[in-house]
């Protein structure tokens, strides 16, 4: 009777853990459920939105003579000291040039550009076509980059906090994948995004679960986009009683489980020392 109570008390036990760690199923969980493997699906969002105020620009000017590119490069117009001599004292020790609220930038010698909305390679082929036209570099190849490219991620991920993108492609998987991804808590079926727009705070929805991502306008990540994570009622369940109670329980739990163990032990050990004598 007593080794009876114990394994029924240790099947308890093992199953009130089970159900403790069990948060939720394996179809909430998995990404992209929807979609036949093997196929192939298009994609016809854009990644970028152009360029926008408060966006900080790196623009690199090169040329088969590159002394001529130095009044329009900022790393090579920078203050620099060689033999103890300051070469030009009147340069900017500042990288990047900052897109203003009236979307323009000051570019060396040319002077003021209006760049709001362009592509970095329209941009690139506006300054390239100006530089030729205009007899400063007679073969400019320009090469422009978004420096300031930041997304934030919060909620139910594992590393919540602000992310930096090389270049200026991030799409919603990239970016989750750089904060450790979705604790097992977070939603998959309804993530928010929150866009600044014409002036205009947008938000979205996205369905991680569903291959009609590859079709959102939130799939790519623009600047300064905030990724927002919700968790799922289990989790806003525990948030309202004592934040300490699972973790009562679960210590609870494991003692009890323990204790069963040593206790089944026990009768196990003096079952067959009562048989052998």
């Amino acid at each position: 009777m007593k080794l009876k109570v114990a394994k029924l008390t240790l099947a308890v036990a093992v199953l009130g853990a089970m159900a403790m760690s069990s948060c939720t199923t394996t179809a909430e969980l998995a990404y992209v459920a929807d979609a036949t493997r093997d196929s192939v699906i298009a994609i016809s969002g854009q990644f970028t939105k152009g360029i926008q105020a408060n966006d900080l620009l790196s623009i690199y000017v090169e040329s088969e003579t590159p002394a001529v590119t130095v009044p329009f490069n900022q790393e090579t117009n920078k203050i620099a000291v060689s033999d103890g001599v300051v070469m030009n004292p009147g340069a900017t020790a500042v990288s990047g040039y900052l897109v203003d609220s009236e979307g323009n930038i000051v570019f060396p010698v040319l002077g003021k550009i209006h760049v709001l909305g362009m592509t970095h390679s329209e941009l690139a082929a506006e300054l390239e076509h100006r530089l030729v036209s205009e007899g400063h570099i007679k073969d400019a190849v320009v090469t422009v980059k978004l420096m300031n490219f930041t997304v934030s991620v919060l909620g139910d991920v594992v590393r919540p906090g602000q992310i930096r993108a090389s270049g200026e492609r991030l799409t919603i998987f990239e970016a989750l994948s750089m904060v450790g991804d979705l604790t097992i808590y977070g939603q998959r079926h309804n993530v928010t995004v929150i866009r600044e727009e014409n002036g205009q705070r947008v938000i979205g929805e996205i369905d991680l679960r569903s291959k009609d991502v590859f079709n959102s306008p939130y799939y790519y990540l623009h600047q300064n986009d905030v990724v927002y994570v919700e968790p799922n009622m289990k989790k806003k369940k525990q948030a309202e009683r004592d934040p300490m109670m699972m973790t009562y329980i679960s210590s609870a739990v494991s003692i009890v489980s323990v204790l069963s163990s040593v206790f089944y032990y026990y009768i196990m050990s003096k079952y067959y020392s009562s048989k052998s004598n």
